[in-house]
C-alpha cells in the first residue's frame, strides 16, 4: 500500500516520537523512509547582512543533514531503505510540496499538542500539513518528558 513514507523532523525529542510509528509503517510495507528537515530561511535579509546570514544558513543546513544521516544510519541498519533530505523554506509548505512532487504515500509527524492562545500565536505545522497535504497524514501526539525515541525505535525494529 505504501511505497514511500515521509517523516519530517525538526531536531527535537518531541518530533522524534513519531520515528517508531514511521519505522513500523516502512517496515510493514517494505517502503522507503524519507527523513526530512526543513530549515527556515529569511525571505529578504538586509543586504548588509547577506553574506553572514547565508553562511549561517549553510551551517544550519549542514547540521540538519548530519542529524538526519545519523538517524538514517540507525534505521538502515535494520534493513529499511532510508533517505535523508534537507530543504529550505517554510515547513508546512515544503513538507506538502515534497510529498506531492516525490510520490510520498504517507506523512508521519508529531504534534506538540498546543491549544488555545499558544496554538493561535504559533500555529501548528502538523495542522497545516494535514490541511494542505494531498496524501494521508498520520499525526502522533507528542508526550512531554518522553526523551529520545532511539530505544523505542530499536525495540520496534527488533520485533
Amino acid at each position: 500500500m505504501y511505497k514511500c513514507v515521509l517523516l519530517p523532523l525538526d531536531g527535537s525529542d518531541l518530533a522524534e516520537q513519531a520515528l517508531p510509528h514511521a519505522v513500523v509503517q516502512a517496515k510493514n510495507f517494505e517502503a522507503e523512509l524519507v527523513l526530512m528537515r526543513v530549515v527556515e530561511t529569511l525571505e529578504e535579509p538586509p543586504a548588509l547582512w547577506m553574506s553572514a546570514i547565508k553562511r549561517e544558513e549553510e551551517l544550519m543546513k549542514a547540521a540538519a543533514q548530519e542529524y538526519l544521516e545519523r538517524i538514517a544510519a540507525q534505521v538502515e541498519g535494520h534493513g529499511i531503505r532510508t533517505r535523508a533530505v534537507t530543504i529550505e523554506g517554510r515547513p508546512h509548505i515544503e513538507i506538502a510540496r515534497f510529498a506531492e512532487e516525490n510520490q510520498v504515500d504517507l506523512i508521519v509527524m508529531c504534534t506538540r499538542g498546543h491549544s488555545g492562545l499558544s496554538r493561535w500565536l504559533m500555529g501548528s505545522v502538523a495542522d497545516r500539513v494535514v490541511r494542505g497535504a494531498s496524501v494521508p497524514v498520520l499525526v502522533v501526539h507528542a508526550r512531554k518528558g518522553k526523551g529520545r525515541s532511539g530505544k523505542v525505535c530499536n525495540t520496534v525494529l527488533n520485533q
